[in-house]
Parts: C-alpha cells; structure tokens; sequence
C-alpha cells in the first residue's frame, strides 16, 4: 500500500479514481470527527514575512493553511466568485470564504464521501460543495473570477482537458491559482499544457523549501493524528501520504527529487 501511495500518479489512469475515492473514504470513516480537515503539504516563510493572523481555532493547521494562503494572497478575492477544483476534506475552502470573503465559494471534489463530510461539516454563508469531475467542470462559460487548484491536477486522468476546462468557465481576465508537486522532468510539459490552453503565465514559484520546513514543523502533529486515528496495518501508508519526516515522500522533497510549485495563470 506505501507503495501505490508513492506512485498514485504513475498508476494507469484506469484506477486513479476508485482508489482515490476509497483513500478518501478510508479518511472519513477514522477522522469522522473533523480534526484533519486538510491534506496538503503545508508551507512555512522562509523570507522573514510577517506571521499570518490566525484564530485560535485555525492555529492547529497553520501549515496548511500557509500554504492555500501562500496560492492567494496576492489575489483580490473580496466580492469576487470562486471555485475550487479538488477542495478535499474543505478545509482550504473554509479558511479562504472566512478569511477573504469572496461574494461565493464553491467546493468541488470527485469524492462523494468527501463532499458529503464536508457539507455535515462546515457551516460558511458563502461557502458551499459540490461532486464533479476537474475534466468536465459542470458550469456554463466565464462563470468564475478564480479557480483554485491545490495539490490535484497532476493526478488527474486528463490534465489539459482540465487546464481547458478552466480556461473556459473563467471569466476574461480571470485567473487559476494552483500549486503542486511535480517531478523536474515533467515541469516542461506541464507548462507546455498550461500554454496550450491558452494561459498567460503570471507567476511560476518553486516552492519545494517552503514545502519541506512546513513538514518539518508540521510532522510531530500528523503523525500523533495517524497513531491516535488509524489502524496500525495502515499507519506507515498514512504517514507517506502525510510526508511525514522521514518517509519516501518527504525525503523526496527534501532531497528535490520531487518538487513543489505555485502558479498564477491568467486568461
């Protein structure tokens, strides 16, 4: 299983989505109780930023929510409609619509488990969920302002059906703000996808450093919610995913075999 973790986007296409799902299911049947509402890598300044102002109730994600703040921060999202395209367990989604008050935000994931949690879970006026899939987006042209994509679209089945589906339900001028991992070797043709949708380039950031001391910070926290959470056969499956020190996946970072970017693309 630790294995398929570490190589879940070289799988064949075919089988990305029902394990996708059943890993997502898995999450939700041991954390009913909410207390890991994110599954990003996290982010930590290394530039001596100011400390993001967070509620004594956002404290305890303040990693991960550095990073969805680090993919908006330049953005006006104030009044403005947003989607989020792989929203997760919503986590990111409750802390932009609290935080940034956009006119709405929508939250769209392939995981009915998880947009059913997460409509149990959240209770933001302008915030709301839905099931979709990244390749067929199920709303009419120049719909949005932003589009927000955070650690998703490199395991999707169709990546540049989903770069154009973006395209298309972003209103002119509208922007994508999406961060990932990618391996050096596909950054080419990433970007190349990126271009062929018909994007304007913005910003390109490495931000694999960040990444890394968000987990160095980050990883006595997730590793107690795994122990205390999961049953022991999956624990070291768990913690891979979670990038935990001293697994495959943060070594991978921490070394650059595996890299981490953030995006600004304008249409």
């Amino acid at each position: 299983m630790t294995r398929i973790v570490e190589k879940f986007a070289e799988l064949p296409k075919f089988l990305r989505k029902p394990l996708w799902q059943w890993w997502h299911r898995t999450m939700n049947k041991y954390d009913s109780d909410n207390a890991a509402n994110f599954m990003n890598y996290g982010y930590e300044s290394l530039n001596g930023d100011p400390r993001l102002e967070l509620t004594d109730e956002d404290e305890v994600d303040r990693y991960c929510i550095q990073l969805y703040d680090h993919v908006v921060n330049k953005a006006d999202l104030k009044g403005k409609k947003v989607l989020e395209v792989g929203c997760g367990r919503g986590g990111g989604a409750s802390y932009i619509s609290r935080y940034y008050k956009p006119e709405i935000y929508i939250g769209m994931d392939i995981s009915e488990s998880s947009i059913n949690f997460c409509n149990e879970h959240y209770n933001v006026d302008n915030l709301s969920f839905i099931h979709g899939v990244a390749e067929s987006i199920p709303y009419e042209n120049n719909s949005f302002d932003f589009i927000i994509n955070v650690e998703s679209a490199r395991v999707y089945r169709d990546i540049q059906a989903f770069f154009n589906e973006v395209y298309r339900v972003l209103r002119p001028g509208g922007k994508l703000l999406l961060a990932d991992m990618i391996y050096p070797h596909e950054i080419e043709n990433f970007n190349k996808r990126i271009d062929k949708a018909g994007f304007k380039r913005i910003s390109e950031k490495n931000i694999s450093s960040n990444v890394v001391a968000g987990l160095d910070k980050d990883s006595e926290r997730r590793e107690y919610l795994i122990d205390t959470k999961i049953p022991k056969f999956l624990r070291k499956s768990f913690k891979t995913f979670a990038g935990t020190v001293g697994t495959s996946r943060y070594n991978n970072f921490a070394s650059g075999r595996f890299q981490y970017w953030s995006y600004t693309l304008e249409k």
